[in-house]
C-alpha cells in the first residue's frame, strides 16, 4: 500500500556488514590447487586477511618473499623518541608502496596497532641512535633525506629526490632531533597553505613516499601475484 502523502518513510534497517575476503575454497579438500604458496589452514576456514584478492589463500612466507621481487629501492626511518603512534600509519604506507625496509631509529619498541600487522610483511630494522643509522645508510648507498619543515629546508616537489634514498621522519612534536638532522645530506619540507606549523607526521609520511613515487616509477605496476586462490568465490 502506498504511503499517505506527507508520512515519514519507513525507518531503514541496518546496513549490510561488508564482507572481507574469501571464503573456504569452494570445492572442498580433495579439489585444492597443488601450490606449495597455498595454506592449508587459508583454504579450509577462508581468508579475511586485508591482501590483495591475488595473495588470497597465501602463506605469509610466500606472499614476502613475492613482494621481495619486486620492491622499490626506497626506504625509511622513524625517529622513535616519544613512542610516536604515528609510526604503525608509516609503516602501514610503507607496506602500500612495498619499500624496501623500515627502520625505527631510537626506542626499539613501538606501538603496532596502527600497522594494522602490514609490518609482518615488510622488513622492519631498529638502529639504536643517530650515529648507527646514518653509518649503515652510507653503507647501504643511500641518502638521507629528512622531513621536516625547519629553516633551510626545501619544499618536496621542487626537485627530484634522489632515487637510492631513505627518508627519515621526527617524532609528531619536536620533528627530527637536531643530532639526525646534522647527518641529512638534504631536508625537505610539505608546503603548506593554512595555519598550522606541522601536519600529523603520518600523514606526512604518506605524502612524501607517494612523492617519491611519483618522480621515480611513473604508472604503478601491475600486481604480480598470481594466484590460483585469486578465481575462487565466496
Amino acid at each position: 500500500m502506498p504511503e499517505p502523502d506527507g508520512a515519514a518513510p519507513p525507518p531503514a534497517g541496518p546496513e549490510p556488514e561488508r564482507v572481507v575476503g574469501v571464503g573456504p575454497w569452494p570445492a572442498g579438500p580433495d579439489d585444492w590447487p597443488e601450490d606449495p604458496r597455498l595454506d592449508p589452514e587459508l583454504l579450509a576456514h577462508g581468508d579475511r586477511r586485508n591482501v590483495v584478492d591475488g595473495y588470497r589463500y597465501w602463506r605469509l612466507e610466500a606472499i614476502v618473499a613475492d613482494l621481495d621481487t619486486r620492491r622499490t629501492p626506497l626506504h625509511v626511518a622513524i625517529e622513535n623518541l616519544e613512542h610516536d603512534m604515528n609510526i604503525g600509519s608509516i609503516v602501514r604506507t610503507a607496506n602500500a608502496f612495498n619499500l624496501a625496509g623500515v627502520h625505527v631509529i631510537g626506542r626499539r619498541r613501538w606501538n603496532r596497532r596502527g600497522a594494522m600487522v602490514t609490518d609482518r610483511y615488510l622488513h622492519v630494522h631498529h638502529h639504536p641512535d643517530a650515529e648507527t643509522f646514518a653509518t649503515w645508510a652510507h653503507q647501504a648507498g643511500l641518502a638521507v633525506v629528512g622531513i621536516d619543515n625547519v629553516p633551510g629546508s626545501s619544499p618536496i616537489e621542487r626537485g627530484t629526490l634522489p632515487h637510492e634514498a631513505v627518508l627519515v621522519f621526527g617524532s609528531e612534536g619536536p620533528g627530527l632531533s637536531a643530532d639526525l638532522l646534522a647527518r641529512c645530506a638534504q631536508v625537505r619540507h610539505i608546503t603548506q597553505y593554512g595555519s598550522t606549523r606541522s601536519i600529523n607526521a603520518g600523514a606526512a609520511g604518506a605524502i612524501a613516499m607517494y612523492e617519491w613515487m611519483r618522480q621515480h616509477t611513473g604508472e604503478p605496476a601491475a600486481q604480480s601475484a598470481d594466484s590460483a586462490g585469486s578465481e575462487a568465490r565466496t
